[in-house]
C-alpha cells in the first residue's frame, strides 16, 4: 500500500503538466500519482499522460475517461486510490521539495501510530503572474503546530484566511466513509472539497510549511474574476449545496467544529455575494437576496451568525452607496492577498 496517493486531474494541460508531475515525482516509491485525463481533446495531454505511466510505472498512473470535470476527475481519483492518504494537485500547480519531504517525513511517522490522523495541513502559495512578493496562507495563529490535535485545542481561523483544498491532505478513508462525490461538469467544487469531509475529521496535524504553489495568471483560469462572474450559476450551485449540507451538521458536531464550518460557509457566501454584487444587474441582485434567503431557511441560528459577522454584514449594506463600500473592501483584500 501506498502512503500518500496524489491526483493529478488533466484537461488539456499539456503546456504545463510536465512540471508539476515532475515536482510529484520527488516523493519516491511512497507516492501513487494517479494523472486523470479528463476527455483532453485539443492537445497531447492524453499521451503525455501515459508517457509517465510508462516511464515511472511503479509510481504513476494514466487514467483516461470522457470528459466530467475537476469533480468528475477528483471522484475518479478517490475511487482508484490505493494511498492511505488523499491529495489534488492540480495540472498548473506544483509543490515545494523541501516542504514536500517533510511532509511525506511526518505521514510515514504518523501512520500505523495510535495518534494517526484524519487530515494534514499545511501552508499554500499564491503564486500570482507578475507579482513580486508571493503571498503565503498560513495558519499558525489557529492550529497548534507538529502535533496531533483536535477541534477543542484549535482557535478560530482569521477573518479572511480559510482552509482550501490546496491546504489539505485527507485520510483516504474518511473521504469514501463521508461518501464525498463532486458535482460533475461544475466548477468551484473545491469548495465542497474543503468542506464536506470535515463533518467526519476528528485527529489533525498542521505542519507550518509552504508546500503547495497555487498557480493565478492564464486569463481562461477559472478563478478569473471575469470568468467567475461568466460561470456564476455554478459559484451559486456550489454554494447551495454547502448551505444544504448544513443539516448534516446536527450529528454530533462539537462546538468549535461547528465554528469552522460556519466560517468556511462565510467567505463562499461572502464570495458569491461579491460577485453578484459586481455583475450589478437587477437579476443578480435579485440572485444575491435568494441565496442569503436560502440560508435563513435552511439553518436559522446559522444564518443569523454569517449574516451578523463581518462579512455577511458588509455583503448586504444597503443600497448602491452600501454596495460601492462592498466592491471596495474587496479590492482591498484582493490586493492584500494577491486572489484573483
Amino acid at each position: 500500500m501506498k502512503l500518500l496517493t496524489i491526483t493529478v486531474p488533466c484537461y488539456n494541460s499539456e503546456a504545463y503538466m510536465r512540471h508539476c508531475l515532475d515536482t510529484l515525482l520527488t516523493g519516491g516509491e511512497d507516492v501513487e500519482i494517479l494523472i486523470v485525463n479528463d476527455g483532453s481533446t485539443k492537445d497531447n495531454t492524453a499521451a503525455i499522460a501515459d508517457e509517465y505511466a510508462e516511464k515511472y510505472p511503479s509510481v504513476c498512473r494514466a487514467i483516461h475517461q470522457e470528459n466530467k470535470g475537476h469533480g468528475g476527475a477528483v471522484n475518479t481519483g478517490i475511487a482508484n486510490a490505493s494511498g492511505i492518504y488523499f491529495k489534488v494537485v492540480d495540472s498548473d500547480d506544483w509543490v515545494d521539495l523541501d516542504a514536500y519531504k517533510k511532509i511525506l517525513d511526518t505521514l510515514r511517522q504518523l501512520t500505523g501510530e495510535e495518534n494517526g490522523i484524519d487530515c494534514l495541513f499545511s501552508n499554500y502559495v499564491y503564486e500570482k503572474e507578475g507579482a513580486k512578493k508571493k503571498r503565503a496562507m498560513r495558519y499558525t495563529g489557529s492550529f497548534p503546530q507538529e502535533r496531533v490535535f483536535g477541534w477543542n485545542d484549535m482557535k478560530p481561523l482569521k477573518l479572511g484566511k480559510y482552509v482550501l483544498m490546496h491546504s489539505i491532505i485527507y485520510r483516504t478513508e474518511l473521504l469514501r466513509e463521508v461518501g464525498l462525490q463532486l458535482p460533475e461538469h461544475t466548477f468551484y467544487v473545491d469548495n465542497l472539497y474543503a468542506y464536506i469531509p470535515f463533518i467526519r475529521v476528528k485527529k489533525m496535524y498542521y505542519l507550518n510549511v509552504n508546500f503547495y504553489r497555487y498557480y493565478i495568471g492564464r486569463e481562461d483560469q477559472s478563478v478569473n474574476e471575469e470568468v467567475m462572474k461568466s460561470r456564476i450559476d455554478q459559484q451559486i450551485r456550489v454554494n447551495n449545496i454547502m448551505i444544504d449540507y448544513v443539516k448534516n451538521w446536527k450529528s454530533g458536531l462539537v462546538p468549535k467544529q461547528k465554528t469552522y464550518m460556519r466560517h468556511d460557509l462565510s467567505i463562499i457566501m461572502a464570495v458569491t455575494s461579491i460577485l453578484l454584487i459586481r455583475i450589478g444587474t437587477k437579476e443578480s441582485l435579485r440572485m444575491k437576496k435568494d441565496l442569503w434567503k436560502r440560508l435563513k431557511k435552511a439553518d436559522l441560528p446559522t444564518y443569523i451568525m454569517v449574516r451578523q459577522g463581518f462579512l455577511g454584514q458588509a455583503m448586504n449594506l444597503p443600497g448602491r452607496g452600501g454596495r460601492k463600500v462592498s466592491k471596495m473592501g474587496y479590492a482591498a483584500a484582493q490586493k492584500m492577498f494577491g486572489f484573483n
